[in-house]
């Protein structure tokens, strides 16, 4: 093996790090996070099958919960891998390629995900303020359209940064903070001027998880107009409810995603490990929670999983 920050074009692979202030916990972190990958791709994986046998659920609110949780497979088992790795199978070393992909994939997902929540919105707007036109404006091709659109937006961003990290010279150690590969962390380690690729990400960060933000709390802004004009109470709240689940599921996934992007550009200062915790978070904690949030949020996913746990007599 090379020794690592030897080479100074591109090095041969990465190191990657668990958690080597935890001495002793190791084997519990492991376990922890082997439970989580375990209800992350069971739960989606339920919810998948729920929506597909279900004619009832056959409806672009539940297609866009469908790529949902297509999605969050998609992030688990894009870090799954090097996860097993580095903390199951003490092999933290990973080939510099095959962590470009990596980082592109996570990132991938991670876009893809803030545009299928900004559709999630809009499906909700449409569905509370325009009720009456909802299936003439979320047609199935429309939907279709809107997925295909966030699949090659989430693409055309995330293309660009593995070969702007491939072009520069690394000659650091080349030793990553965590157990899977993230941009933030990759461009802390090259010798050349990365400026580019900070301000590239930072232009992907603003264009993408700040206008799809921005326009979610717009769709809220509007829903909440339109709720407050219904003249019953019981009527309001019912409406609001059929928001929970997307509402959590925005929250769950916005508020780590902007914690590790301010900790990564300002904390420096911060303790090693408060930046591996918010990063598992953010990665770990979104595809776990939204099939629980929406199987208890949703009356007729609930009541399949019932029945399928239970047996057919329940």
């Amino acid at each position: 093996m090379e020794s690592f920050g030897a080479n100074i074009s591109s090095p041969s692979s990465f190191l990657l790090t668990g958690f080597p202030e935890m001495e002793g916990l190791e084997h519990w972190i492991a376990a922890l996070l082997l439970l989580l990958y375990a209800i992350s791709i069971v739960g989606n994986t339920l919810i998948l099958f729920i929506i597909k046998e279900e004619q009832s659920l056959h409806q672009p609110m539940y297609y866009f919960l469908s790529l949902l949780s297509v999605n969050d497979l998609g992030v688990s088992f894009s870090t799954l891998p090097t996860v097993l790795a580095a903390m199951c199978f003490h092999a933290p070393e990973t080939a510099f390629d095959a962590c470009l992909s990596q980082m592109f994939f996570i990132h991938f997902f991670s876009w893809t995900e803030s545009g299928i929540l900004l559709a999630m919105s809009f499906d909700r707007y449409v569905a509370i303020c325009n009720p009456l036109r909802y299936a003439t404006v979320l047609t199935d091709t429309r939907v279709a359209h809107m997925g295909l659109f966030i699949i090659i937006r989430s693409f055309c961003m995330v293309f660009p940064l593995p070969f702007l990290l491939k072009r520069l010279p690394f000659c650091r150690a080349n030793v990553l903070t965590h157990s899977y590969c993230l941009h933030p962390d990759l461009i802390r380690l090259p010798c050349g001027d990365t400026t580019i690729n900070s301000m590239y990400g930072l232009f992907i960060v603003i264009s993408a998880f700040g206008v799809d933000s921005v326009l979610i709390l717009l769709s809220y802004v509007l829903i909440l107009r339109s709720v407050l004009a219904i003249a019953s109470q019981d009527e309001r709240l019912k409406t609001l409810n059929t928001c929970v689940s997307h509402i959590c599921a925005v929250l769950i996934f916005y508020v780590p995603m902007v914690s590790v992007s301010m900790v990564h550009r300002f904390g420096t200062q911060a303790p090693e490990h408060a930046h591996k915790f918010i990063s598992l978070v953010y990665l770990f904690v979104p595809p776990m929670l939204n099939p629980i949030i929406y199987s208890i949020k949703t009356k007729e996913i609930r009541k399949r999983l019932q029945k399928m746990l239970l047996g057919p007599k329940f």
